[in-house]
């Protein structure tokens, strides 16, 4: 007689072992594709304008052209901050490896396995110009579109151009 009241449960069981199991299957997936793929990021602060919202722009973040070292100068990144670990900010690449950045004063070889980083609002960003070249190590992906405000949505190019150099802490100068 126990053994029937036991098997009138056995559906129950069973399917919600099977939604269990999707629930998990699903949040394994979230996090492969968010630690492997692609995440979103909400930037906050002036140090990227105008390319990104002062009062906070939400972006979709690839994380593939780090793995397959696909990074070029002109990109805007999502770094782990070098002098603020539990930070992870973003800003754009100005030099690679051996690229020589600098102006009419300074001018800075990046060393290798390092990239030079710059913040878009020259005069309201904490970048390379303080602190020096980035380990290559520090990148968590490439910011390739912006989803919110809505008037910003779109893809965020690569933007090439002559980036000028304030100081030259940790590089060697030429």
């Amino acid at each position: 007689m126990s053994l029937q009241v036991f098997r009138h449960w056995i559906p129950t069981v069973k399917d919600a072992f099977d939604r269990t199991l999707m629930v998990a299957k699903f949040f394994c997936s979230l996090h492969v594709t968010n630690t492997f793929l692609c995440t979103c990021a909400l930037a906050m602060g002036p140090s990227m304008l105008p390319t990104l919202n002062l009062t906070g722009s939400l972006v979709l973040v690839e994380r593939l052209s780090i793995r397959f070292g696909k990074m070029a100068s002109g990109d805007v990144v999502l770094i782990r901050s070098p002098e603020e670990p539990r930070k992870v900010v973003i800003k754009r690449i100005v030099g690679v490896e051996g690229d020589a950045v600098g102006n009419e004063e300074a001018t800075a070889v990046v060393p290798k396995g390092h990239i030079w980083i710059e913040g878009d609002n020259k005069h309201n960003s904490r970048d390379s110009r303080q602190f020096g070249p980035v380990p290559y190590g520090l990148l968590e992906g490439r910011v390739f579109w912006v989803m919110w405000p809505p008037e910003d949505f779109g893809s965020v190019g690569r933007k090439v151009e002559n980036i000028s150099l304030e100081s030259s802490a940790g590089c060697q100068k030429t």
